[in-house]
């Protein structure tokens, strides 16, 4: 997956002076909305930063994962149980362990696997660790949910999740640029003729997937102050799992800037989806996910260059 500039005929210059301009005006957010226009934006960033770390992995590999939230529900939980007694940098800091064991072991058992396989492997590993926190709960804790008392603002969870979509999109363009990135992409197009081809299939895939994973978990463990009160069936809701990949295939998973087009929308979408039809929210979810699939194969990135 390689990064190109989606304005073409900028100088280097020209394209770092629009970056820091646009991350400049997002980070002013804050200031120029109240609480529904910022929770609004809260929403769009951490679904961009979700969809992104996604397509990392998913997008030059074509491994299809659905396990997005069990690592959101272990960086939620994480800042659940450690958000009252440890310093905020310290909780992010074990989240991002915790993702990162979870994810390498994961990884080794799993990612010999592909296709449906590899699917439903992911869909049960999100079912299982909810299944597992819930059991903890409720008899070693006696208690199914927790409350999250932190001092962290709704602006600071934006500007956290803001940060982390640029650490995200910096890795992004940095491994399309490497020989990890041109090993995964050879993975995709034929595993079997990159393994022959000298390529460690196995260690590259478990390394993208790590990297992907500890984005999802810090976006869980910053969005976690947000709801105050979480329970399994929050922190681990397998619509969030959905939502990002029908985010990431709409905007297109091939190119960097991808997932964005496919977020934005969307988010804005199911936000009003959701306020008027939130008993058939997962119905309308369903329908969007068939739209896309069959209407925009290549996503909002793939028409983008066709017509280009």
């Amino acid at each position: 997956m390689i990064a190109r500039p989606m304005i073409a005929g900028l100088g280097a210059a020209a394209l770092v002076a629009l970056v820091v301009a646009a991350l400049a005006a997002l980070a002013a957010v804050p200031f120029l909305f109240e609480a529904y226009g910022l929770s609004l934006a809260i929403n769009l960033i951490s679904y961009t930063v979700l969809a992104t770390a996604w397509s990392l992995f998913s997008g030059p590999t074509r491994y299809v994962s659905l396990a997005t939230v069990a690592f959101f529900g272990i960086g939620a939980y994480t800042t659940a149980v450690f958000a009252e007694s440890l310093p905020w940098p310290a909780v992010l800091a074990i989240a991002a362990v915790i993702g990162v064991v979870v994810a390498a072991i994961v990884g080794l058992a799993t990612l010999r696997l592909s296709g449906v396989y590899f699917v439903i492997f992911s869909f049960g590993l999100a079912e299982l660790v909810r299944q597992l926190v819930t059991w903890w709960e409720v008899n070693k804790t006696r208690t199914l949910g927790r409350y999250v008392f932190t001092d962290i603002t709704a602006a600071q969870i934006y500007w956290q999740l803001l940060a982390l979509a640029v650490l995200v999109f910096v890795a992004g363009f940095l491994i399309g640029r490497s020989r990890l990135g041109l090993a995964l992409r050879a993975i995709g197009d034929d595993e079997t003729v990159a393994r022959h081809s000298g390529i460690d299939t196995t260690r590259a895939k478990v390394a993208l997937f790590v990297l992907s994973t500890v984005f999802m978990t810090l976006t869980g463990a910053i969005m976690a102050p947000r709801w105050t009160y979480i329970d399994p069936a929050i922190a681990f809701n397998p619509v969030i799992s959905f939502t990002v990949l029908i985010m990431a295939l709409l905007g297109g998973v091939h190119r960097l800037w991808g997932p964005v087009m496919g977020a934005v929308p969307l988010a804005l979408l199911f936000e009003f989806l959701l306020a008027r039809f939130p008993n058939h929210f997962s119905i309308m979810v369903g329908l969007v996910f068939i739209v896309i699939v069959y209407a925009i194969p290549r996503g909002i990135a793939g028409l983008v260059e066709r017509r280009a």
